[in-house]
């Protein structure tokens, strides 16, 4: 095996392998594309793009493909080969500049939420400079924006990028009041830490609830779960560490920086976190992460379980979204900083974000809901549905001193004046983390612990960049007119924290009296994927996008349409294949074990032996088979039904109300006939099998 180091990038074309292979001038220009957003000239693209090809050859690439992400949650791609036939048999090995820049899939086979219809095929790829292309499997993927032929953006990247930008705008513009003239940009950055269990295949090829929506619908508790937290940072089994090894070394390739790795709260659960990265390549790199768990898994016989809720009873799988904001210069915006100055620009930007978060409350829950998500949010680790920022004691008593013109007690006696004194000097870790809170301050970043395992982490980092951009922008608005801006700045900070305090809690988010004390502070509780999207055509939320230019009511409108659809498909999903599980498989299953147990009363009987065991238990099934059917005709009822609403929200309320319920019905019958039925009758792998046989 190469040295990691030698490993790490080999087949990335990166700023290194450019350096070596482009023109000075065109390099030139090429970055100034990537850092300022300047169009890149045809002459430019067409050296950069045979570049890339020759690269490409060398590293085996046969074939080039522009790598998107669609609202499927997932990525797509479309191969063409480099060969181009020149006649009699000869071809050459071509790849233009427009090849590079432009591609043209099918755009109606994609969610448009009716910004397409199905005979409006054409759509359009725009290469983006900003993430490296990548050789993987003899393919060079070229990162790409996804968009519509009228130009509304159909993917996930467009609205990331839009968002950047915007914050870029924003932030510059406060930074420069600062007296900072040296940064030319500001980015927001990621480190999406993320969850996944591994299961073996063999036994995954057995549940058709895992092969068809990715959960268990049914399943029994085993005797032992997670209890004994023994499986929490334990020594990681040989096929384990033999996938981790792997996978981190096929990542590495793709400069993707994996770097931590370990085993999770719950039994066949672990965790892979990167070094953090510009948001969009972290995006990127993410996608790439979850792509390579799967492929990689398959290899060593075992299944990577991306859902966020694979079993009930344990914990499920987030992906904390580690957000933060730096300047070109390697200045990050949210470090307390030592003295005067970047005291008083760190808690400009800390209210910001503040502010952002409880103002759009709303559209941060939207940004992490699915159906899978619903089912995580509330406990083992995942935090509530309600949003609050966890801050640490510290800083909160020093946020309470400015907003109440008191002194400070955590250090020297003084009483706050912003941009004159030092904001007494404290360590980045100097308060304990809060696993229950949903957005929590961990020194010099954001922890956002809502998104879920198997989400995109570009929908959470659109919305926190536009509305920290949102912030930044009404700030910079009263301060370019101050008269005095450290007054200003005071007054503005002390006004901020007393308007947006309400949305700072350091306690236990899982506890029942923190609902009623949110509920006192006017915060949203939005439980369900239906109970907050409709929410994300309110008047504020469409005019906040609209007024960066991150999404037009248009795009807003069709994105939420699309996320509904894909609740009802799910839940629709979900729904048919428990009545397919327990009308073909557990109820047939479960009755051939009440004929062996009747075989057994009678004989027993016949001996003059008594059998309560044998009579008891298959009473007790015949009852439940009985009940079971009666819910499963139900839930195939209510399926029928709650697709007859033609409005997509109606509908999704449906599953909710009625279809929901049902399901959960149906699994707490099937899982106590699991309970009382022998191991060898029953048609699925059991929760103990697939939980504790990773070996």
């Amino acid at each position: 095996m190469n040295h990691p180091s030698e490993l790490f990038g080999s087949m990335v074309f990166s700023d290194v392998v450019m350096q070596e292979r482009l023109p000075k001038k065109t390099l030139q220009a090429l970055r100034a594309s990537i850092e300022h957003g300047e169009r890149l000239n045809p002459k430019v693209a067409a050296v950069v793009a045979n570049a890339m090809k020759e690269w490409a050859l060398e590293k085996g690439a046969t074939h080039f493909t522009h790598w998107f992400q669609p609202m499927t949650g997932i990525t797509a791609e479309k191969h063409d080969s480099f060969i181009t036939p020149l006649g009699n048999g000869v071809g050459i090995m071509e790849f233009s500049s427009k090849e590079l820049t432009q591609g043209e899939p099918d755009a109606s086979s994609f969610p448009s939420g009716g910004l397409r219809s199905t005979f409006e095929a054409r759509g359009y790829t725009a290469w983006d400079p900003t993430s490296y292309a990548f050789v993987r499997d003899g393919i060079l993927y070229i990162p790409t924006a996804f968009c519509s032929y009228g130009g509304e953006a159909l993917d996930k990247k467009t609205p990331l990028l839009r968002s950047m930008e915007a914050l870029d705008k924003q932030a510059m513009r406060v930074l420069r009041l600062f007296g900072n003239k040296e940064a030319q940009t500001v980015r927001s950055t990621a480190g999406p830490e993320q969850e996944y269990f591994l299961i073996d295949q063999k036994l995954y090829k057995k549940r058709k609830d895992l092969i068809y929506t990715g959960r268990t619908l049914f399943g029994a508790r085993p005797p032992k779960g997670q209890e004994l937290e023994d499986h929490y940072f334990g020594t990681i089994n040989a096929r384990v560490t033999a996938f981790m090894k792997e996978l981190n070394e096929e990542l590495w390739k793709l400069g993707v920086p994996a770097r931590t790795e370990h085993n999770e709260v719950a039994p066949s659960q672990h965790e892979l976190a990167p070094v953090f990265s510009t948001v969009n390549i972290a995006a990127d790199q993410n996608q790439l992460t979850m792509e390579m768990m799967r492929r990689i898994a398959e290899k060593h016989g075992m299944v990577c379980l991306l859902h966020e809720k694979p079993f009930a009873g344990v914990n499920g799988s987030g992906k904390h979204n580690n957000w933060s904001i730096a300047t070109d210069t390697g200045e990050n915006l949210l470090d307390p900083g030592d003295t005067p100055f970047e005291n008083a620009r760190f808690l400009t930007f800390l209210c910001a974000v503040i502010k952002a978060v409880d103002d759009y409350q709303d559209l941060l829950r939207i940004s992490t809901a699915s159906a899978g998500n619903d089912h995580r949010l509330g406990a083992s680790e995942a935090p509530p549905a309600i949003i609050s920022i966890y801050l640490g004691d510290e800083l909160t008593n020093i946020l309470e001193a400015l907003k109440n013109e008191t002194t400070y007690t955590g250090g020297e006696k003084e009483q706050f004046q912003v941009g004159v004194h030092s904001l007494p000097s404290f360590p980045k870790d100097s308060t304990d983390r809060n696993r229950t809170s949903p957005f929590a301050f961990t020194g010099n970043k954001f922890e956002f612990r809502m998104v879920g395992s198997s989400a995109s982490i570009s929908e959470a980092n659109i919305v926190l960049n536009t509305i920290v951009a949102e912030s930044l922008r009404q700030f910079a608005d009263r301060l370019e007119n101050a008269e005095d801006f450290n007054a200003d700045l005071q007054c503005l900070i002390r006004d901020e924290i007393r308007a947006h305090d309400r949305i700072l809690f350091n306690g236990n988010g899982y506890g029942s009296e923190w609902e009623y004390e949110a509920e006192k502070r006017g915060l949203l509780n939005m439980k369900s994927t239906p109970d907050c999207l409709p929410h994300m055509l309110d008047e504020k939320n469409i005019k906040l996008f609209e007024t960066h230019k991150v999404l037009s009511e248009t795009e807003v409108r069709a994105r939420c349409e699309i996320k509904l659809e894909n609740y009802c498909k799910v839940l629709n999903i979900e729904g048919l294949t428990m009545v397919d599980m327990v009308m073909k498989d557990i109820i047939p299953s479960v009755n051939h074990y009440i004929r062996t147990l009747a075989e057994s009363a009678s004989a027993k009987k016949q001996m003059m032996a008594v059998s309560p065991f044998e009579t008891e238990v298959a009473q007790k099934l015949s009852n439940l088979i009985a009940n079971t059917y009666e819910i499963s005709k139900k839930l195939d009822e209510a399926l029928i039904a709650a697709k007859a609403d033609e409005e997509t929200e109606k509908q999704a309320m449906n599953y909710r109300n009625i279809v929901f319920p049902l399901m959960n019905e149906l699994r707490i019958t099937v899982d106590e006939m699991e309970t009382l039925t022998d191991e060898s009758y029953w048609p699925y792998p059991s929760y103990g099998k697939m939980l504790f046989n990773i070996q």
